[in-house]
This record gives C-alpha cells, structure tokens and sequence, in this order.
C-alpha cells in the first residue's frame, strides 16, 4: 500500500500523537483534517489501522471506531479483498449548513472560547459550594437523563445538564449567559453529525464532572470540564473548521 502523501507533509499533518483524554475526538479530528487538507485526496486509500494506531498512539479500536464514524458520515469507505482499505469518499459529503451560512473560523472560536470560559468556571464554582440535598438529586437526575436519553434527544438533555450546573454555580446572573451561548453552541452542533463514539465518550465524562461536583473537588471538575468541552471542539473545528 502506497504511502497517501510526501513523508514531510504527512508526518506533520496526519501522524502526530493526539492526546489521551479526547482520543477518539481527536483522532476523527485528525483524519477529517488530512481529507480537508487533500493530504489523502478523493477516492485515495488510508494507511492501514495498525499504521494509524501506531502513529496516533491510541489503541486499534479507537481508529476503527473513527473510521466507523466517518464512514457513516459519508467521508470514508471501506472496500475488501487484495486491493480493499479504507478510501476516502469520491465526491465528498457536503457539509451540513442549516442557515445557510457556514460559520467562519474567528465566529467558531469565539462561541467556543466564551463556552470553556463559562462551564469551566460554572462546574469550578458548583464544586466549591455546599450543596442541598435537593440540589444533588437534582443534578444526579440530569445526568442519569442524559445518559438514559435516545440519539434524538441527546444535544436537549445535554444542554439541560449543562445548564443544571451553571445553576448549582450559585451565580444566578451566569445562567442567562450560558443559555445564551449554548445557544450558539448548539447551533455549531446541528452542523455535525452525532456519533454514537462521542455521545458515549461525552456521558462518562459528564459522570466524571457530576462527581467532582459532589464530592467538593473544584480543581478537578474544572479539569473534567475543560477536557470534556475539547472533545466536542475538536469534532467542532473539524467539521465546520
């Protein structure tokens, strides 16, 4: 199997480490980033998994589940027998622009630059404060919510978690500008497509953040949000990016 682009290109674009908390993110990022780039042009073939894990450094299924993901989106194919792989689509999907308009760069940057700024401190916040019984039930019910919640609901009971813990914030004035801002957020969203990987991926680090929150440990659900909100950039920028 034939090398996709000239070692120097490829070696910096498709074959860098991503980073272990957002694997499978990162690593649909990185292989949407290569077919944007025409580093692996239309209708050219993939290095094989192994290859991609190794290079990745994450583990073979999580670039199985990638390629999966995309090959449901329409990006890639996979074909078998001696000259089978994994192909890059020919013609591409268009991408999904619900206003018409796609998004620029800086409008992409600023949603999700304001969006990091307002959850981290918002789960910061929640997790520093003594909460009620009623509270805590309350945000357990949320993630069991989202957690339980089929495809077509997922992004409201999402969103419903998510504001839950601007407003354990104890800030009443940072649910109004949160609600504003996931707003935007989820209007970036209705642009990707859902992948079963990610919603997954996302549930166990909601469950990660809820506990830090009840268990008072700022710093740490600071750290889970933040990593958890790189995830959903990272898919964000290379969708729309």
């Amino acid at each position: 199997m034939s090398d996709p682009a000239p070692g120097g290109l490829a070696d910096g674009v498709l074959f860098r480490p991503v980073r272990s908390g957002n694997a499978f993110e990162d690593t649909v990022a990185r292989l949407l980033q290569t077919i944007r780039l025409g580093i692996v042009e239309p209708g050219g073939v993939l290095p094989p998994e192994r290859e991609l894990a190794a290079r990745f450094s994450v583990s073979r299924d999580t670039v199985r589940e990638a390629i999966k993901s995309l090959s449901e989106a329409g990006y890639l194919v996979s074909r078998r027998g001696r000259y089978g792989g994994t192909f890059v689509s020919d013609p591409l999907p268009q991408r999904e622009v619900p206003d018409g308009s796609p998004p620029t760069a800086a409008e992409i940057d600023d949603v999700l630059g304001l969006r990091d700024i307002l959850e981290v401190g918002a789960a910061r916040a929640a997790a520093a404060r003594e909460l009620e019984a009623v509270d805590r039930e309350l945000l357990w019910t949320r993630l069991a919510e989202v957690g339980a919640s089929s495809v077509d609901d997922y992004r409201r009971l999402d969103s419903r978690l998510h504001l839950t813990i601007a407003e354990l914030a104890g800030t009443p004035s940072l649910v109004p500008l949160l609600a504003d801002n996931r707003t935007h957020v989820n209007e970036l969203l209705d642009g990707i497509p859902l992948l079963a990987r990610n919603i997954a991926h996302s549930n166990e680090q909601h469950e990660v953040i809820v506990v830090a929150i009840l268990t008072g440990s700022p710093d740490r659900a600071g750290e889970a949000m933040s990593e958890h909100l790189a995830g959903s950039a990272a898919l964000l920028r290379a969708f729309l990016g």
